[in-house]
């Protein structure tokens, strides 16, 4: 827990601090009440007392209970801004340390359970900074200047009262030991909500699609009991604290009073002073409220002993983040080699996913020159979208080097190596916001895609008519992961998107198979013309996508099994003409 302050600034320190002072000025003005209280006692049995001295004490105990409001907002307010604060900053490194991660680290985490540590996570330790800051604080001061004022003021008190306490850190005990250790369980539980809605959310088509309403609803009842059931045990575990503290608090009233009166009655013998019985009244009514400070000071340190562990939970959930280690480490380098613009070569590359046994990829080695067109083919699963995550470094290479523009690309700042690629993933991913600022999407290292620069991105992508068939045209809406526009549709923005880039090289993870051929067709024509001098990478399943490539690699297995063009291809390589003669026909081959 001590760790997560080290992600508060300077002046969020020096905040705590002065509100640690106003809270034990509250403190001091608190505990001064009982003794004015007994000035007041003294002054209503003594015959010498004016009303005068009666109300110059109420005068000061009035002004003790306003000082000590007027501090208990001061500390409230201080406390809710540097929660609120410390939660948003936590937010932001997490939010910046996600954007840092490789594929490596989200799959470790998962994507809900990134979620719900940037949010309800970090909801909780802005919980314990709220209302803890002044809990933390107070309770122990509180106990240790009370139980200092009742020293000395009658012994039976003190044992009744320490019988209390005794209760009371039973209590604290029972409740640490029952509730703590469900805590992390919550936490795990609420990742695995979110991970359902989100999952019900993200498939909401496909649900409709096959009646599936109830079973989804079955799956989230049964994350939402989970939930629920686990946070009534926690709740009615706690429950019980208040009543028995109540209970307590009314009950040591009651002893001390006792105690107090069989005491006061003893002093009434002809052989007592009868001052003392005067003494003793004043005593107990002083004791009386100090002890229930002290009770409520242990009160106050059992919702300590509750909140605390759940943010302690919380802090390491978050911390678990932040301080992961990165796999993909940055390199220093900006530039690449004169002349080699454009370039790629894999030289006996390996890779194998982060705890797997078996690798993906082995001894992969080719070159694609500048302006070259490079296509990858093989079945599902052969390693063709993995070999092309290794040049943005989604992931890092087991074995071997991949190069860019000459160098390899662990050695360059990700910035870099990222400004020279323009990217399209397999899945189209369009943002909320419009046309026009989903193709300017992001940063090349150069200013903001002017409007003709999306328009001409647009027109390349094949995606001029639909656009300006739009109401707004450009700056039409796109809807959250583009739900209001077809595939077909998506796929074209998302090229546009790297079109307007105007990168070194095009990377196409099967990014043409939600196109008819003829757009295909078109699309690729126009890219290659506006594009010359561009190198081109393209996943693909299809043969008529990738025939008229300058290289098509053939990966079965994580091997690949074949280099060249496409009618080389079908006389040398048995795995090509299998996939080629799935998809056409003998004559139409022939007649290609």
């Amino acid at each position: 827990m001590l760790k997560i302050f080290k992600y508060l600034k300077r002046n969020e320190i020096i905040q705590i601090i002065f509100a640690a002072i106003l809270i034990v000025g509250q403190v001091w003005l608190n505990l001064r009440l009982p003794d004015y209280m007994a000035d007041i006692t003294k002054y209503i049995e003594s015959p010498n007392a004016t009303m005068e001295n009666v109300l110059t004490a109420g005068a000061w105990m009035l002004a003790c209970a306003l000082g000590a409001s007027i501090l208990a907002v001061l500390t409230g307010f201080i406390a809710a801004r540097v929660a609120t604060s410390f939660s948003k900053t936590l937010r932001a490194e997490v939010f910046d340390k996600t954007l840092s991660f490789s594929m490596a680290e989200i799959n470790k985490f998962s994507t809900a359970s990134l979620i719900t540590r940037s949010t309800n996570d970090v909801t909780q330790i802005q919980s314990i900074f709220a209302m803890g800051l002044q809990v933390m604080v107070q309770a122990p001061i509180l106990a240790v200047m009370a139980i200092f004022k009742i020293s000395g003021r009658g012994v039976e008190w003190s044992i009744a009262t320490g019988i209390a306490v005794f209760v009371v850190i039973c209590l604290n005990i029972f409740l640490v030991t029952v509730a703590v250790p469900k805590f992390r369980i919550i936490q795990k539980l609420t990742d695995n909500l979110n991970r359902v809605i989100r999952e019900h959310l993200t498939g909401v088509r496909v649900v409709h699609a096959y009646n599936a309403e109830n079973y989804q609803g079955a799956k989230f009842e049964q994350a939402n009991d989970e939930v629920m059931n686990t946070n009534l045990f926690v709740n009615r575990a706690m429950a019980i604290l208040m009543p028995t503290i109540t209970l307590l608090m009314q009950g040591l009233t009651l002893a001390i009073y006792l105690i107090g009166a069989q005491m006061i009655h003893n002093a009434a013998l002809p052989s007592v002073d009868p001052s003392a019985r005067i003494t003793i009244f004043s005593n107990m009514v002083v004791f009386s409220s100090y002890a229930k400070q002290i009770i409520m000071a242990f009160m106050m340190m059992a919702m300590i002993f509750i909140l605390i562990p759940r943010a302690m939970v919380s802090a390491k959930r978050v911390l678990e983040v932040l301080e992961t280690p990165l796999s993909i480490v940055d390199g220093e380098l900006k530039t690449s080699l004169v002349g080699h613009e454009g370039e790629i070569e894999f030289k006996n590359v390996s890779f194998k996913y982060p705890d797997a046994q078996d690798a993906v990829l082995e001894n992969i080695s080719f070159k694609a020159n500048k302006g070259e067109t490079v296509a990858f083919i093989g079945s599902t699963g052969s390693g063709k979208s993995t070999l092309i995550h290794l040049i943005p470094r989604f992931y890092d290479v087991t074995s071997g080097e991949v190069l860019v523009n000459g160098r390899d690309v662990r050695e360059y700042k990700q910035e870099a190596l990222l400004n020279k690629i323009g990217y399209v993933s397999q899945k189209a991913v369009l943002f909320s916001g419009t046309v026009a600022s989903n193709v300017a999407y992001g940063s090349n290292g150069v200013e903001q895609l002017t409007q003709e620069g999306v328009k001409r991105a647009v027109a390349i992508a094949q995606g001029q008519d639909f656009v300006e068939k739009m109401e707004d045209q450009y700056e039409a809406s796109i809807a959250q992961g583009g739900t209001n526009v077809s595939g077909g549709q998506k796929q074209r923005l998302s090229i546009a998107r790297a079109v307007g880039r105007t990168p070194d090289i095009f990377i196409f993870d099967d990014s043409f198979s939600a196109l008819d051929y003829k757009t295909d067709r078109v699309l690729r024509s126009v890219l290659k013309k506006e594009t010359a001098g561009v190198t081109s990478l393209i996943v693909a399943q299809r043969i008529g996508t990738i025939k008229d490539a300058d290289k098509i690699i053939v990966l079965d297995e994580g091997k690949m099994v074949g280099i060249g063009k496409h009618k080389e291809l079908l006389q040398t390589c048995e795995t090509y003409k299998e996939i080629a003669y799935s998809q056409l026909s003998k004559e139409e081959l022939e007649n290609e």
